[in-house]
């Protein structure tokens, strides 16, 4: 039977975070072994001694509770648990990386497991996500690419339906299980041996881009990733970051993950060429919007800070 080693990350959502290793263990109980490790990203607000009362007066012995000791970001603080248990006498045979503001079902976690177990070139798997309503989210996604900047910045449907391969996320939303180029790494199974074949997590991310990157990293090194439907996770999302909040600008580090991402994967040239293209694109499209009446939306400056952040190398 396969041991697992779930890492949960917090950053001053604490209760949440509880909630989240409970799931976890309530869906890992299957796999003798088992274990979760709760990171606290440097909170600052109570949340280490929040966690560690809870876990002990919940008397999870399976349960670890620990401080990074700085907020290096997403991919800092999980790489932080990952390399404990990679270093382990005995380390387990998948990382089961899990939101605190993500709550597996029973089957969720076993449902990636089998699908690991049963695709032996596979690497990593993830779930398909919902909010706490049922309305699903967008979990199965392609790769960015300077085509999917343009349709995102046009966001014209008949050019949509002329690229459909282009779009980053895939539509409709796949309602089979489905091998794709990357998967929300809020509840995203990770087979060991190839953690330890390409790396962890690229410390560079902040936060954004970098379950994208390593799950390219993966499929570079020849192994494939799975979008699993069967394997369902509520999610509230952005509880952290506040990024569904619109009517604030989007946080520099996205820009910079952003950035970071592109010009790791195809070089400044192209990410200059993908920057162009999407601000060109979302200029027509707002420009359009606003001579037919019509607001925009989107997020508040973005367009400007965009500009400022990409071709003026200016902090937004």
């Amino acid at each position: 039977m396969p041991t697992i080693d779930c890492v949960v990350l917090n950053y001053r959502t604490a209760e949440l975070a509880l909630q989240a290793a409970g799931a976890a263990r309530a869906a890992m109980a299957r796999y003798p072994g088992s274990r979760v490790h709760i990171v606290d990203n440097d909170s600052q607000d109570g949340s280490l001694e929040k966690l560690q009362a809870g876990v002990a007066e919940a008397g999870w012995e399976d349960v670890r509770v620990s401080s990074s000791g700085r907020n290096g970001g997403y991919g800092a603080g999980n790489n932080f648990a990952i390399r404990e248990s990679l270093s382990d006498p005995t380390p387990p045979d998948y990382v089961y990386i899990l939101n605190p503001d993500a709550t597996p079902a029973v089957n969720a976690v076993a449902a990636l497991v089998e699908l690991l177990e049963g695709t032996p070139d596979a690497g990593a798997a993830g779930s398909q996500l919902h909010g706490p309503g049922g309305e699903p989210h967008f979990t199965a996604f392609r790769f960015p690419s300077v085509e999917s900047e343009l349709l995102g910045g046009l966001r014209l449907g008949v050019l949509r339906k002329l690229l459909p391969e282009r779009e980053i996320s895939i539509l409709p939303r796949p309602e089979v299980t489905q091998e794709v180029d990357w998967t929300a790494g809020a509840s995203l199974l990770l087979r060991r041996s190839v953690l330890e074949e390409v790396g962890l997590f690229d410390e560079t991310f902040f936060l954004y881009f970098e379950e994208t990157d390593l799950c390219r990293r993966i499929r570079a090194a020849g192994h494939r990733i799975f979008y699993v439907v069967e394997s369902q996770v509520t999610h509230i999302g952005s509880v952290s970051t506040g990024y569904k909040e619109r009517d604030k600008p989007m946080p520099r580090f996205w820009f910079e993950s952003r950035r970071h991402y592109f010009e790791k994967n195809h070089g400044r040239a192209s990410a200059w060429d993908a920057n162009e293209t999407h601000a060109a694109s979302l200029a027509t499209f707002e420009a359009l919007s606003r001579a037919r009446g019509k607001d925009p939306g989107g997020r508040k400056d973005f367009l400007k800070d965009f500009v400022r952040y990409n071709f003026l190398d200016e902090r937004p």
